[in-house]
């Protein structure tokens, strides 16, 4: 059951909403029943794919009550608005629709947690999908927790690559980085793989986590996940890690946030999340268990040497300058993560000095999205 004290952290997104003010166009009124989760969807211009998401969300669930779906309208301009309607009008004690001047991904995401009445919430992008044996598999184990009294700040399940385009997929799991069929904390876990990082297709909070800290989600930005992926982590002190491929991550389509193009020209972008992410923390300071910080140096450590591979594929004047400075900003800010990074394995390869080891690191990066297929 939801914490006595779960009300209060209301108060902080009524602030958020006063930092990042996007017009609320209508929201759909919530109901009375119990929700054990929330989905929230964030949807920009996304009829085109957004049924197939909704359908595998209701049928995974088998409709069940207790499954709440908020389909977040982002401003869209085609007929998202239209279709998050009709999807209201068919189950409307189950789905619910924010319509919102556009704000970018991370207030949409906040606008689906701010109206979430689920005890834990997950995102689903409108253009991906949760498996159907999976999600039953979950929403048993979520169950489980409230009829026993059993307090679990993060559930972490697998997540699958599907490449449509290519017809294949790959699978990332934690099989051998975290603890199965038992709740446990940070203490307990093992070691990640640099493709192994807990990322928003991998994590169902407890709504009130969430809730309970500024989750510094900025407008019109792309990359917003790995912030949602990485700031509300010490808070959650319970964890639960399922061996099920819940989460299908649709990948590959031109345009994406994640292909190499994209990413480039998007740079700017990905240097405001980092400096989010950078600015979160005082690692060695805030963050008290040494497996979670360990654990959290290694991720910023790989946004820190993204952002350095992708400025040595960018031909935009000035760049190289804008990395430095990323990197000599890390050092005034924090100089032990500054050593972490830029003298980890991963910061020394992605920062080799002259022509030639920019050859080198633009070589190993090729390598390593084989390797990991992560794009």
């Amino acid at each position: 059951m939801l914490s006595s004290d779960s009300a209060a952290p209301v108060r902080d997104l009524e602030r958020e909403r006063a930092e990042f003010p996007v017009e609320t166009l209508s929201v759909t009124p919530a109901g009375k029943s119990h929700k054990i989760v929330t989905f929230g969807i964030p949807s920009y211009n996304a009829a085109k794919d957004m049924d197939h998401c909704i359908t595998s969300i209701l049928e995974g669930s088998k409709f069940a009550p207790d499954v709440e779906i908020i389909i977040v309208d982002d401003g869209s301009k085609d007929e998202t608005a239209q279709k998050a309607e009709e999807w209201v009008a068919r189950y409307p004690g189950i789905i619910r629709a924010v319509h919102q001047v556009n704000g970018g991904h991370g207030i949409a995401v906040r606008a689906g947690l701010r109206e979430a009445c689920g005890t834990y919430y997950k995102v689903v992008d409108s253009d991906d999908w949760l498996d159907a044996d999976a999600l039953s598999t979950m929403l048993t184990i979520l169950r489980g927790f409230e009829e026993r009294d059993q307090r679990v700040d993060l559930f972490i399940s697998n997540y699958v690559y599907e490449k449509v385009f290519e017809g294949t997929h790959n699978t990332v799991s934690y099989r051998m980085a975290l603890p199965r069929k038992k709740i446990f904390t940070w203490d307990q876990i093992g070691r990640f793989r640099p493709d192994q990082n807990l990322l928003m297709h991998s994590l169902c909070y407890r709504t009130d986590v969430l809730r309970s800290h500024e989750l510094p989600l900025p407008p019109h930005t792309f990359y917003v996940d790995n912030i949602y992926a990485y700031v509300p982590l010490p808070n959650c002190k319970t964890l639960y890690y399922a061996d099920i491929d819940l989460y299908r991550y649709f990948i590959g389509r031109e345009g994406q946030s994640v292909n190499e193009k994209t990413m480039i020209s998007r740079l700017d972008q990905q240097y405001r999340i980092t400096r989010i992410m950078m600015e979160a923390y005082h690692l060695y300071d805030d963050v008290e268990q040494d497996k979670l910080r360990s654990y959290m140096m290694g991720y910023f450590t790989m946004m820190m040497a993204i952002c350095s591979v992708m400025t040595k594929l960018s031909d935009k004047p000035g760049i190289d300058e804008e990395l430095k400075k990323l990197w000599a900003d890390l050092k005034a800010y924090d100089e032990k993560m500054y050593r972490k990074a830029r003298h980890s394995l991963i910061g020394w390869g992605t920062n080799l000095p002259t022509k030639a080891g920019e050859t080198t690191t633009i070589g190993l990066y090729r390598l390593a999205s084989k390797i990991f297929k992560f794009n």
